[in-house]
């Protein structure tokens, strides 16, 4: 079968390799879709720790091909959806609950191999079903919009409370509806691209504001401005050092900021404690996805969720290196790698 493999850092190939084998409690899945993240392209850099050679792709759906003997509640042809991250249960992290600080993570895509694939296997604690009535390319935005859920569960957004979303990228555009959906009458967008800023409004977005026509600070916290005297909410999306050194500028008094977005490995920001301190303005930080997998596989199943329109390209394996190796193009919010496209 086909495999899209990172074999060093900047060393991205598509391979013929073995179809894998499930083991007693293992899913064979036939991959219908799995989606481009930042992360893949930060490990592409290696700007993110990984142990290569191995297949990319953490964010996966396919079909059940076949099953382990120990597996009870899957059978072929099912659809489902994979949690990538696996956690040991035996660190002290796992015994409190903190499953994804787990000192023994491991995840698909990242350290087992993944949905850059023809086939990919996941462990049956890991999968979650999908309905076969679902488009097949809904499946793959699971794992991005589970990641977004943790980070809502820390923004305390209450109905009529004021969010600013920094970052137009596929997390933005899901924390835009999770906001409005958590009950936030006031939901700004930042970002430079006018494409993305025109799609935030039409998903859910109550405004958006464009950086490089002006400081953002200013026109959305200023007395004439989107927010005056900031947003109770403000989630980092972008994962640039631009945007999370603005964060808690963007925050009212006694606000809350939540970092999602991911900066490569070693870069730093330099923030201001004693406005942070004066002010009372919380940072916290949102690492993947413990526990929502299956919230997140309910609300896509639902259709309450808007993704077709996130959805920027699908491609097949043959083009997915040259995908990686570069940045998203402009306007572009979701590439899909679709194996069966040829």
């Amino acid at each position: 079968m086909k495999a899209a493999r990172l074999e060093a850092i900047g060393g991205f190939f598509v391979r013929e390799v073995e179809k894998p084998v499930p083991g007693p409690d293992g899913l064979l899945v036939r991959i219908e879709a799995a989606g481009i993240c930042g992360t893949d392209r930060h490990l592409f850099h290696g700007e993110f720790p990984s142990r290569p050679p191995v297949t990319l792709g953490h964010e996966l759906s396919g079909i059940v091909e076949a099953v382990g003997d120990a597996v009870l509640h899957f059978r072929p042809g099912m659809r489902i959806t994979g949690d990538p991250n696996i956690h040991c249960g035996r660190c002290v992290q796992c015994r409190r609950g903190r499953v994804n600080l787990c000192e023994n993570l491991q995840a698909i895509g990242i350290h087992r191999d993944g949905g850059f694939a023809e086939y990919a296997i996941v462990p049956q604690k890991q999968a979650y079903e999908l309905p076969l009535s679902l488009p097949p390319e809904h499946g793959a935005f699971c794992e991005p919009l589970a990641c977004c859920l943790h980070g809502m569960g820390m923004a305390g957004i209450e109905a009529g409370s004021s969010v600013v979303v920094l970052g137009g990228g596929v997390i933005g555009m899901l924390v835009v509806q999770l906001a409005r959906l958590a009950g936030a009458t006031a939901v700004v967008l930042v970002t430079r691209q006018a494409v993305r800023r025109t799609l935030a409004e039409e998903i859910g977005a109550t405004g958006s504001f464009d950086p490089s026509a002006g400081d953002a600070v200013a026109g959305i916290t200023g007395r004439s401005g989107l927010l005056p005297g900031g947003a109770d909410v403000v989630i980092e999306c972008a994962g640039v050092a631009e945007t999370m050194a603005q964060a808690p500028r963007l925050a009212r008094n006694g606000g809350t900021v939540v970092v999602l977005g991911v900066m490569p490995q070693g870069e730093t920001v330099a923030f201001e404690p004693f406005d942070l301190l004066f002010r009372e303005v919380k940072i916290l930080t949102s690492f993947l996805n413990p526990f929502v997998h299956g919230r997140a596989a309910a609300l896509i199943a639902s259709g309450k969720i808007e993704v077709d329109r996130l959805i920027s390209r699908r491609i097949g394996l043959d083009d997915l290196p040259d995908a990686v190796a570069n940045p998203p193009r402009p306007g572009e919010v979701k590439v899909l790698v679709m194996p069966g496209l040829t």
